[in-house]
């Protein structure tokens, strides 16, 4: 069976929520929850939830194109770190919403409390190298510099955002998830990750949904599943069974384990 494309899912139902809007419900320290799962369960799932959300709406479109640079130690130890659980972890990118041109600089840590924070600043996009404040962004927010980060990975995907018309919850749907690093290129098929965004005191009509359609909580990084299907070069046995379930699960022409 052909997989749905995004382009085809219909967002009709959904009342729209402009970015303006979005500062009610930043979350930038929350609780994540991660699903992943075959595209063709979306629309459904969206359809159960409708009433319940507003879809991110910015000039007319509700599917956002977003490019991301992820940046390493030479030695990869931030996703070395992730590979061996260590909490109280990093992760460094550059990631641009396509759309409106914008650009960020965002650092994500992972406390031992299972808490996500991202603190971001604007950036320039035109190179991959930092810029002094950028450097001091960096220094401040994490144990590196600059001077010690390389690009590790490319990735580009569509996003839906859903807001609880509560405001106490975001939610982001993933599709046409592509990763590049140097001359390996992996196109994830059919592959939705969504990952729902809360302060954790409630549930959600979208979690409920999601347990009706009898789909678990899995965790799912983009970055760490990305470098180890792009790059056999590195320790990476932790997530060969969550990339064999994923090869299962989607519609993929080729083996993504290298």
């Amino acid at each position: 069976m052909e997989a749905i494309k995004s382009e085809t899912l219909s967002m009709d139902f959904f009342e729209p929520i402009l970015l303006d809007d979005m500062d009610k419900v930043k979350l930038m320290n929350r609780i994540d929850r991660k699903y992943w799962f075959a595209i063709e369960n979306l629309q459904s799932i969206l359809v159960a939830i409708s009433d319940s959300y507003f879809v991110l709406n910015i000039d007319g479109h509700s599917s956002m194109p977003y490019s991301t640079t992820y940046y390493d130690t030479e030695d990869n130890d931030m996703f070395i770190d992730h590979h061996n659980g260590k909490l109280n972890r990093y992760k460094v990118r550059k990631r641009q919403y396509l759309i409106s041109g914008i650009g960020f600089l965002e650092v994500k840590f992972k406390s031992n409390k299972g808490r996500t924070s991202k603190k971001r600043i604007r950036t320039n996009l035109i190179n991959n190298s930092f810029s002094e404040k950028e450097d001091l962004f960096i220094r401040m927010r994490t144990p590196y510099n600059s001077d010690s980060l390389n690009v590790s990975l490319q990735n580009s995907f569509t996003r839906l955002t859903l807001v609880n018309k509560n405001f106490n919850e975001r939610c982001t749907i993933d599709l046409n998830i592509k990763y590049e690093y140097n001359s390996n290129s992996v196109d994830m098929g059919s592959l939705v990750i969504v990952e729902v965004k809360s302060d954790g005191k409630q549930s959600s009509p979208l979690l409920i949904a999601l347990r009706d359609h009898r789909i678990k909580a899995n965790g799912f990084s983009k970055y760490c599943i990305g470098r180890t299907v792009t790059d056999n070069t590195i320790k990476r046995n932790s997530f060969k069974k969550k990339i064999r379930r994923i090869e299962k699960v989607i519609n993929i022409s080729k083996t993504l384990y290298i």
